[in-house]
């Protein structure tokens, strides 16, 4: 059976030639998050590679969940999952090699074959079993098992896909007033207590598959999904045509209790074949030939069996057991309809009222082109794209200094103020302000950049969007030049960096980008960063082009700040090392290199040298590293020295702190401010680090299930939470000492992918919330 074919042209940029050190080869499949492509590692073992799409790898928040997919996938690769062979959650565009499996989905088969017979379905739930016992004992539940997301191998299933798992012991919670996943598949408790979904969800989906193999259909069907959670949650399962001797088992694992339901152990027990058995395979001789491709089996539409039509739910193939009759009678969708939506409108009434005082977590993305439904308790919520991003400069719009003319000033007598920035119901992404002189210049949905008054938050001019944006650039800031920075994309040049003059909004040159993943500011230079290492380096007052050239290796991470070399980190094949470049970026000469111990991301460039993050394993933070230009007579406690060559040729000393945390962190953000570097992770874990006593400081749980970057200023840690909330931690006794209500938008979206960090003047704050609003306090009473 051959693997999925593009149906049309797909645009240049999402053919990558390759994934870190591996050479894509033919294309897979295709989804709304990336393209699955086949590759092969130096041993030869072929490989299913998902690389991320352009847009979304702009996306933190996509970023994140990626990262998180990946780890999961670590975590429980085993005899019934598809082992990851390598990933780089970090690259300009993220992407995770699996084990090519070869063979189809389960729901490709049942379509092609029709369903399963006895011994066939009791092959496959053992294997299904052993494999969520070996998901469940890595702490991770699956939360999406369903046909699409099992391949079957020769050896047996395979459960693919951990794109909205999540460990068991994660602070990750589900998004307040929605729920993730497919609605015929998931469990009654997911419907109901989104937060409290546990490893009994899993055995759950486990029973609906069944039912699907053993049927062609789910225990809940229906046209209308919100007929189907109201059956899910109501109605007892539709086990018509199900073995007879397997009925009871299934029954159990459709429980709506999940504490009467079986552990993987007991259904195992109870499937466990005598002298063992052929595993259930493709059906085409082991279903040679099949486009395994793990999380590339369905396209955005509904699941079509490849390489033949799909099969009736009632085909019965010669030699099947007797099968259990229907145990419920007809449904009558339309009562059930409008019954199902007035509870779904109380539902979602009751969660709109708590949830305005309270946290919610991060909902979902819809990864690899599997339909996944995520609802809003009562509809579906669409993401509102940002109409534009402005550039991110560290050290701007932080301190409340610029580098144009002096520090930003606020008018005595200050007092607080709230403006709405951009389009009706823009909240899906928060306005992301920085500060220069006297003015904010703040990016929103519908809106490109505007400038506003800091005293007042008085509109002096705005100029709008048009066409599509590129989402989650990062926070806005005034370049070097005093030209206000925004990257957008248009309808056929890809991102293009276009400069606004700070007085008037005009444009003053633009540069487009093209293919360009990465755009790096640093000092006055901005750099577009290709992914196979090419840099181009622009001058941000002009827009001239400076150099261009390859000063690091295809994959590397650059950071840049006001002052001295841009820093490029290039991760070993291996993990083990890292290398870091220092470039000038005047002239893109390499200034030095050294090779530093450790997976490191580089997170801030300070005056010396560089801050980093050192990751385990499994892509959590373990420990902050500092690498920074010696002089000779220096030696930091606990230090590592070390010399490299510059490019002057003679020796030039660096010196690497390295401090672990105290516990693993995941998805960190961090600042660094002097000798102490703020680590903040998902959760709202915010941990002081003293690089100079080598040690953590403290350590705070802020309870907000996400936030943003941490900012420092006037002694305090400074975060906005993704309720609306800017929160106020004392930076030397890691207490919160303050914060605002929240501010979420109205109707039914709780979520916003990208949190902007808040702007810092003069010791006033100024933040863009989730309802679209830019709000600007004085925290000097708290």
């Amino acid at each position: 059976m051959p693997p999925l074919r593009s149906s049309g042209p797909v645009p240049e940029a999402e053919h990558p030639e390759y994934a870190g050190r591996y050479r894509l080869g033919e294309w897979l499949g295709s989804g709304g998050m990336g393209v699955v492509r086949l590759a092969a590692s130096d041993s030869g073992l072929r490989l299913a590679v998902k690389v991320v799409h352009r847009e979304h790898a702009a996306d933190p928040e996509f970023r994140a969940r990626f990262r998180q997919e990946v780890s999961a996938a670590r975590r429980v690769s085993g005899a019934f999952t598809a082992p990851v062979v390598d990933a780089d959650p970090q690259a300009a565009r993220p992407w995770m090699a699996t084990l090519y499996i070869d063979g189809p989905t389960l729901s490709e088969r049942v379509k092609r074959n029709g369903p399963l017979d006895a011994e066939e379905l009791r092959r496959l739930g053992a294997g299904l079993a052993e494999a969520l016992r070996d998901i469940h004992r890595a702490g991770v539940v699956h939360r999406d098992l369903k046909p699409s997301n099992v391949l079957l191998a020769a050896d047996g299933p395979k459960v693919i896909d951990f794109g909205i798992s999540r460990p068991t012991d994660s602070d990750v919670r589900t998004e307040t007033g929605k729920l993730i996943g497919t609605p015929p598949f998931m469990a009654p408790e997911q419907f109901q207590r989104p937060r409290d979904v546990g490893p009994a969800a899993d055995v759950f989906a486990m029973g609906a598959v069944l039912v699907h193999a053993a049927t062609g259909r789910g225990p809940f069907d229906s046209n209308s999904p919100y007929v189907v959670a109201y059956q899910v949650v109501h109605n007892e399962p539709d086990l018509a045509g199900v073995p007879r001797e397997l009925a009871p088992l299934l029954v159990r694992c459709l429980a709506k209790d999940p504490a009467e339901r079986p552990t993987p152990e007991e259904v195992m027990g109870a499937l466990r074949v005598p002298g063992g058995g052929a595993p259930v395979t493709g059906g085409d001789g082991a279903g040679a030939g099949s486009g395994g491709a793990p999380g590339s089996r369905s396209g955005s539409g509904p699941e079509v069996g490849r390489g033949g039509s799909v099969a009736g739910g009632g085909g019965s193939p010669a030699g099947r057991d007797a099968r259990v009759p229907a145990q419920r009678g007809p449904v009558d969708d339309a009562a059930v309809a409008e019954e199902a939506g007035r509870a779904a409108r109380a539902e979602a009434d009751r969660r709109g009222a708590a949830s305005s005082g309270r946290e919610g977590a991060r909902g979902d993305t819809v990864p690899w082109g599997r339909r996944r439904l995520v609802w809003g308790a009562a509809a579906v919520a669409l993401a509102a794209a940002v109409a534009g991003a402005v550039l991110a400069v560290p050290g701007f719009g932080e301190r409340g200094g610029t580098r144009d003319g002096g520090p930003a000033v606020v008018a005595a007598g200050f007092r607080p103020w709230a403006v709405p920035l951009g389009t009706a119901g823009g909240g899906a992404r928060p306005p992301v302000c920085a500060a220069a002189r006297d003015a904010l210049y703040c990016a929103a949905p519908g809106v490109k950049a505007a400038r506003l008054a800091v005293a007042d938050g008085a509109r002096a001019w705005s100029v709008p969007a048009a066409g599509a944006a590129a989402p989650g650039q990062g926070a806005a800031v005034v370049s070097v030049g005093g030209l206000v920075l925004v990257v957008g994309t248009g309808a056929e040049a890809g991102a293009r960096l276009e400069a606004l003059d700070p007085a008037t909004g005009a444009g003053r040159w633009q540069a487009a980008l093209g293919t360009y993943a990465q755009v790096v500011p640093g000092g006055d230079t901005v750099l577009a960063v290709h992914p196979d290492g090419q840099v181009r380096a622009l001058d941000a007052g002009t827009g001239a082009e400076r150099w261009t050239g390859r000063p690091a290796a295809r994959g590397a991470q650059w950071v840049g700040g006001p002052d001295g070399p841009l820093f490029a980190a290039e991760v070993a094949a291996d993990g083990a090392t890292t290398l870091v470049t220092a470039v000038d970026p005047a002239d893109g000469r390499v200034l030095w290199r050294e090779r530093v111990r450790g997976s490191l991301t580089p997170v801030q460039a300070t005056g010396r040298g560089l801050v980093l993050l050192s990751a385990d394993a499994d892509l959590y933070t373990d420990a902050v590293v500092r690498l920074t230009v010696a002089a000779s007579t220096d030696a930091g406690s606990g230090a590592r020295t070390g010399a490299g060559t510059g490019s002057d040729g003679r020796a030039a000393r660096r010196v690497v702190t390295r401090v672990a945390l105290g516990g693993p962190v995941d998805q960190a953000q961090a600042v660094a401010e002097g000798d102490t570097v703020y680590v903040v992770g998902s959760g709202g874990s915010l941990t002081a680090v003293d690089l100079a006593a080598g040690r953590e400081r403290w350590r705070l749980g802020t309870e907000a299930a996400r936030v943003s970057r941490p900012v420092v200023a006037d002694g305090r840690v400074l975060l906005m939470a993704g309720d609306g909330r800017l929160l106020a931690v004392d930076a030397a006794r890691g207490v919160l000492v303050g914060q605002t209500a929240p501010r979420m938008a109205g109707g039914g979206r709780t979520f916003v992918p990208l949190l902007p960090a808040p702007v810092v003047v003069d010791g006033k704050v100024f933040a863009g919330a989730p309802d679209g609003v830019v709000f600007a306090v004085d925290p000097a009473g708290w």
